[in-house]
């Protein structure tokens, strides 16, 4: 992948440690300016980056900001996309370059922090959940642009599941199908966002951060382009059951469909519908999860640093 890095605008602490080789995590935007009210969009953000800094790494929260591509968001700019978030733009990479031309604000989904974090060279990227093959999408079409970004972006990236509203089995697939791995923190089973299991099974099962950092270094020396996928069961404290949330998402599904609600618009909807049947349980859930992804992807970050020299 060639990106001219002019294009990118680095935070301070990001471009030191970058320069120095210190670990550094990447945070996508959309959670703040599509996936959580104000404020709780903005105090999960800087939850998820002070997590990061207290494990030993430097966040790089990603987001567009008048069109420039900005790696590790200054704290200023964290507020304006928690309060701008009716306006900002989702974007994923088809959205990219258009509102860099434009000039525009947007929070930036998984594909396209994927895409931004591996050109600024970072390796660790924390997320709540991934998109994936959506509920009746043999007839809609409708499959997330985080999956062939995943395919070919060689990261690790810490999710908890992907989002319960979509079809796992069939996202399951694609990622086996397309050499995604994906690996469960302490479990051999696959959480699903606000549960911690989901029916299905993963690849292999990681105990620690060094046993995910060592399957990415053996994905790298293979020549392999995909990246890893690290499911991290929610807190258990804060974990909601399975058979709750799904028929919470049975009657988000009937909703959007009666108000016609499409494309990228779907999954906050859906979020947002889940978050109001729940009473706010299911906000409280992914903000806890987003908490436990931020840190330990910084552990797997810490692992992948190299060790520093020692002085003469």
């Amino acid at each position: 992948m060639i990106v001219d890095r002019s294009r990118l605008e680095f935070g301070s602490a990001v471009k030191e440690a970058l320069a120095q080789g210190l670990p550094v995590v990447a945070l996508e935007s959309t959670i703040i300016t599509h996936g959580m009210p104000h404020p709780d969009n903005l105090e999960t953000a800087r939850r998820a980056e002070q997590v990061v800094r207290d494990a030993g790494a430097t966040p790089a929260t990603i987001a567009v900001i008048d069109g420039r591509i900005k790696v590790g968001v200054q704290g200023h700019e964290l507020e304006r996309l928690a309060t701008e978030a009716g306006t900002a733009r989702k974007c994923s990479l088809h959205d990219l370059a258009l509102v860099a031309v434009a000039r525009q604000c947007g929070g930036t989904t998984v594909a396209a922090t994927l895409h931004i974090a591996h050109a600024a060279g970072i390796r660790v990227f924390a997320t709540g959940g991934i998109g994936g093959v959506h509920r009746g999408a043999e007839r809609s079409m409708d499959v997330s642009a985080d999956l062939p970004a995943l395919a070919r972006t060689p990261l690790a990236v810490v999710c908890a599941g992907p989002k319960a509203i979509l079809d796992l089995g069939l996202t399951l697939e694609w990622l086996e199908t397309h050499g995604v791995p994906v690996l469960g923190y302490g479990t051999n089973t696959l959480p699903a966002f606000w549960s911690r299991d989901s029916g299905f099974g993963v690849d292999a099962e990681a105990d620690s951060p060094r046993a995910v950092a060592r399957v990415l270094e053996a994905q790298r020396a293979l020549g392999l382009s995909a990246a890893v996928l690290v499911c991290n069961p929610v807190p258990e404290a804060l974990a909601l059951p399975a058979k709750a949330v799904e028929a919470h998402i049975a009657a988000a599904l009937a909703t959007a469909e009666r108000e016609g609600v499409t494309g990228k618009d779907v999954t906050p909807f859906l979020l947002a519908e889940v978050t109001r049947a729940t009473g706010g349980e299911s906000l409280a859930t992914n903000r806890a999860l987003m908490e436990a992804n931020a840190r330990l992807a910084a552990e797997i970050a810490c692992e992948l640093a190299p060790a520093p020299k020692a002085e003469a």
